[in-house]
């Protein structure tokens, strides 16, 4: 079974026994340190544990010392055709790099910025696209594939090895599921590197989230990855509310889990609603705990037997439950009040809420 080797990042540790990380980019110019800055600080307070910047002008790579005096999270240099900015950005104190082999140039200017690495005990991202693999690779097999990224990546892992490097992590992503999943599949078989997982190029906010949820899930279920990044055109943030629900749903990270029914005729209050704003209330509190929206008095506890906490729908009524058993029944527009009221006196009392 694969198990990935320890990393170090500044002062994170992924790989090995470790906790999955998550990881945004910012999308500001990161010669404005200001809003890169305020951007980062915003992820920070999200859960962001690692964040990756543009670097693509020597004043980029000249911002990052004073943007890292200004965060606490780790920073990730995003390098792509000039070797220059890699060596420019590792001199400004970059906490890692991420380089794509494909535009990087010839293998005399990744033996410099690896040189540089090793001096800095710097790590560096082997970062494959399917939309930017090698010419050559391409052209053994014709079009973009699952083989042809893992050729790719395995391709610079040896000039990286040749030179005495090993502080690396790989990522092999497309905008492609079947493919994104295939390829780390194949390459978890091959090395031991912390593998940084993503589906590339995922879409909007409704369509990225599913595309990023089937793809990272079905490899974190295999213990297949060390680090993950929902890639979404929306506020960098929303990218770690997903990460984290990911990770909530999977085990992998503790944190409170709403479960609700899809109401039928049955349902009898505002369930949707209600449900909403349970979830508003519950989803960043880290309770770890379930807990259960139902529509009807029938078979909602029941049916959330499983769950910590509940309330199940009546004519104008919610029954409130914990553990399917039946403790408390009070109006509709007193349920969420009431609701909030037990879990958090149950929570006070070991101090949690």
């Amino acid at each position: 079974m694969y198990k990935a080797k320890e990393v170090k990042i500044r002062d994170l540790v992924i790989g090995g026994n470790n906790e999955i990380v998550i990881q945004s980019m910012t999308n500001t110019d990161t010669s404005n340190i200001e809003k890169t800055v305020n951007q980062i600080l915003e992820l920070e307070r999200e859960g962001c544990q690692l964040v990756r910047m543009t670097v693509n002008s020597y004043e980029a790579a000249k911002a990052i010392a004073e943007i890292k005096k200004r965060v606490s999270i780790p920073l990730v240099a995003d390098i792509h055709f000039d070797y220059k900015l890699a060596i420019e950005a590792m001199e400004n104190g970059i906490d890692k790099l991420r380089i794509n082999p494909g535009n990087i140039g010839e293998e005399d200017k990744i033996k410099a910025v690896v040189e540089k690495a090793l001096e800095k005990n710097i790590p560096i991202r082997i970062g494959v696209n399917s939309g930017s693999i090698e010419k050559h690779i391409l052209e053994k097999y014709g079009h973009p594939c699952a083989e042809g990224m893992v050729e790719s990546a395995m391709y610079h892992v040896g000039i990286l090895e040749k030179y005495g490097f090993s502080n690396i992590v790989i990522s092999i992503k497309s905008s492609n599921v079947r493919m994104m999943i295939e390829a780390y599949r194949k390459i978890s078989k091959l090395v031991n590197y912390p593998l940084h997982l993503g589906v590339t190029e995922a879409g909007t906010a409704f369509q990225g989230t599913i595309k990023s949820a089937i793809g990272i899930g079905s490899l974190l279920v295999d213990n297949i990855g060390s680090t993950i990044r929902v890639s979404l055109t929306e506020n960098p943030v929303e990218e770690i509310k997903v990460a984290k629900e990911i990770l909530k749903v999977l085990g992998l990270r503790k944190g409170t889990e709403i479960i609700s029914c899809p109401t039928c005729g049955r349902t009898e209050i505002d369930l949707i609603n209600l449900a909403k704003a349970v979830e508003k209330e519950f989803r960043d509190k880290e309770l770890n705990i379930k807990i259960a929206v139902m529509g009807c008095v029938v078979n909602g506890p029941g049916e959330a037997r499983e769950a910590d906490y509940g309330v199940a729908g009546g004519k104008g009524v919610g029954v409130l439950f914990k553990k399917g058993v039946i403790i408390k029944k009070v109006d509709e527009k007193d349920i969420m009040e009431e609701l909030k009221s037990i879990i958090e006196e149950d929570f006070k009392k070991i101090k949690k809420f």
